[in-house]
């Protein structure tokens, strides 16, 4: 926008906070803005009213359980419709194109009898957010120049310092307790992720 809200322009007047400005500083401002917004999106939040309920996992902050989605192990909400409404709103604010920076599921990969890791609710999930990413596009005229999942392999978890709460295509053998050979496997999701970007999000499949 290039400018302050007159919100935030309230606020520091209320809190006694003055900003030095120099001449031509609003004119910098104004004339020199981002080239486009990044967010993160994992899940949405809601509240409610009476301040009851059960509440929801999440990242930094919790909320109220919306009892009409699905939950990661973490207790995270999972909501690809909620990616849409919000890649919505924001283009709607800044009109400036949105880039993704993080997406994904955290979850307790577990290799089967074989070695494999067979992570087909990751890809549900990154499939349905992705989709509705590309209908935000496609039906909404959103301008999102591009998306990066969290991550391209297993990490210790930013929000709970767990090695557990995986996030990765690759897999990676190290329990919480730091105990593990630390080698990597591919797994179910590592393909499947390769042939989106070969398609360019056409082949979701």
């Amino acid at each position: 926008m290039g400018e302050y809200p007159p919100y935030a322009e309230k606020f520091l007047e209320r809190e006694g906070i003055h900003l030095e400005m120099e001449p031509g500083d609003l004119k910098v401002l104004k004339e020199h803005t981002v080239d486009f917004i990044s967010l993160s999106y994992y899940n949405s939040r809601c509240v409610r009213s009476d301040g009851q309920g059960e509440a929801s996992g999440g990242n930094v902050f919790a909320s109220a359980k919306n009892p009409y989605l699905e939950c990661s192990q973490w207790g995270w909400p999972v909501d690809p419709l909620g990616l849409r409404i919000t890649l919505n709103a924001l283009y709607d604010r800044y009109q400036k194109p949105l880039f993704i920076v993080e997406n994904g599921l955290g979850a307790r990969d577990e290799p089967d009898g074989d070695g494999c890791i067979l992570d087909d609710y990751r890809i549900d999930y990154l499939k349905a957010h992705i989709q509705a990413m590309m209908d935000a596009v496609d039906e909404d005229g959103v301008d999102l120049i591009g998306y990066t999942p969290w991550g391209c392999i297993d990490l210790v978890s930013a929000t709970t310092g767990e090695m557990s709460k995986r996030y990765g295509f690759i897999y990676v053998d190290k329990d919480d307790s730091g105990n593990g050979t630390l080698e990597r496997v591919r797994k179910k999701s590592f393909a499947w992720y390769r042939d989106v970007i070969a398609s360019n999000g056409e082949n979701l499949k």
